[in-house]
This record gives C-alpha cells, structure tokens and sequence, in this order.
C-alpha cells in the first residue's frame, strides 16, 4: 500500500478518503476495520473469514450488507469505490445476487453477470464531447488524443473498477478500460451515481454497452503520451476492426 501514488489524477477522486485508510492501515488496523471510519451507510466491511464456507460472496453482500474485505489493495480500492459510488455498486450487488437466486453458481458466468463483472472490476465512466465518443468508438486514437487533444480539457474520466486501479498502482500503456458513457451535463460525484445506479438496467448492460479505452493515452495522464509516436504502437491502440459480411 506503500506504493500508492496519491499524485496520480486517477486517484484524484478518491485521494482523501483513500489516504485515510491509508494512515489507518499503516497504523495496524485491518483493511476492513479501516475501511469502516469512513461510516458508509449503504455497507459495513468485514474480514474475509466472515463469509461462510459455500456462500456466493455477492449473495451475502446482497443478503447482509457486510462485505468480506481481505488485507489487500484490490480490496482497499474496492472499499474506496464503494464510499464514491455507493449506490451503483450496491446496483451492481443487487443483479448479481439476483442472478445467482435465479441461476445459482454456474461454472461460467452468464452474459449479464460477466458484464457486471468487466465493469465492476475495469469500468470507467466518461463524459466528454461527442466528437471525442465519435473517435474514441471508431477507434481513432489520432483523432481521439492528438487532433481533439484540446476537447479533453472539457472531458472526466471516472475510473470505478476497482481491479484497473490496482493495476495503475504500477501503471503500464497497455491497461484498458470499459468505458460507459455518461452525459456531460452531470456536475458531482453523487449526482453521478446516482444517475449510473439508474442506468445500470439488465438488458442494455447484458450486452456489454462499454467500450475499450487505454487509460494512459488520456491526456494528462501520463508523461509518455506527450511524445511523438506513442499512440502509433498498434499493439495498445489497435484500429477499428471491420467485420466482413458473408
């Protein structure tokens, strides 16, 4: 946890509350116990070894409103997103724990399930201007972050899966998110979930409505993008793929 980098702007949302924890961590409290001076209302953490043996994990989130939280920053920046999107990620615990009332646990998640959980863990939100979407979903990283560079000034980039943040943690060019986008027009963080949390609906999201962006060609994100050539490795910033028609 150490290696941290509050600097870093996609922390920038949850940089108080996340070096709160922080200290309570490096002081010996528990991830789970020092998640919970943050008083979230929507959830309470608990340790890991309070999930019963051949309990779903979502299904006792759902059932009880505690979440099982072991000593690691993939939990730790799980509990951050909770405290900033409470009410999307509790969206999020309601239709997996639905699906698994319905389904039980399957070997391999289903459609809606397996969407919930590519956001959940590599989500992002973005509000930015049409032309910037118009780029960014025919992929054309040119004009996405070199021509329409001066558009982003006028863009937010909400991270929320709480897996691409332990990524960033080390960061490398080739970490993507799942993009969803969000109307510019919204001004807060709660205002956001609470529009993200309505959004979430079965049979859009089923169909997985992201899309792929890597994170560090963002402007301002990373130091690297500002050099000639960045966005030319195809192997990160691959080009629209055009399905031929049979």
């Amino acid at each position: 946890m150490e290696r941290v980098d509050w600097g870093a702007p996609w922390l920038s949302a949850v940089r108080d509350p996340g070096v709160r924890v922080q200290r309570e961590v490096f002081e010996g409290k528990p991830v789970a116990e020092a998640l919970n001076v943050l008083s979230m209302a929507s959830v309470r953490f608990v340790p890991q070894s309070e999930l019963p043996e051949g309990t779903a994990y979502e299904q006792y989130i759902w059932d009880t409103r505690r979440v099982p939280t072991r000593n690691n920053l993939h939990d730790f920046f799980n509990g951050l997103v909770w405290h900033q999107f409470p009410h999307t990620k509790r969206r999020l615990n309601q239709l997996q724990a639905q699906a698994i009332a319905a389904d039980g646990v399957q070997a391999v998640r289903g459609r809606l399930r397996d969407a919930l959980t590519v956001f959940d863990e590599n989500g992002a939100v973005l509000q930015a201007p049409d032309a910037l979407w118009d780029a960014l979903r025919a992929r054309d990283w040119q004009a996405l972050f070199v021509d329409l560079r001066p558009l982003w000034r006028e863009a937010r980039l909400m991270l929320f899966g709480h897996a691409l943040l332990e990524k960033l943690v080390s960061p490398r060019k080739t970490m993507v998110a799942h993009v969803y986008q969000a109307p510019v027009a919204i001004n807060s963080v709660a205002n956001l979930d609470a529009w993200l949390a309505q959004a979430v609906q079965p049979g859009l999201w089923a169909t997985k409505p992201f899309t792929p962006m890597p994170v560090l060609g963002v402007p301002g994100w990373w130091p690297a993008n500002e050099a000639p050539g960045f966005y030319a490795d195809a192997q990160v910033f691959r080009p629209h793929r055009v399905v031929p028609v049979s």
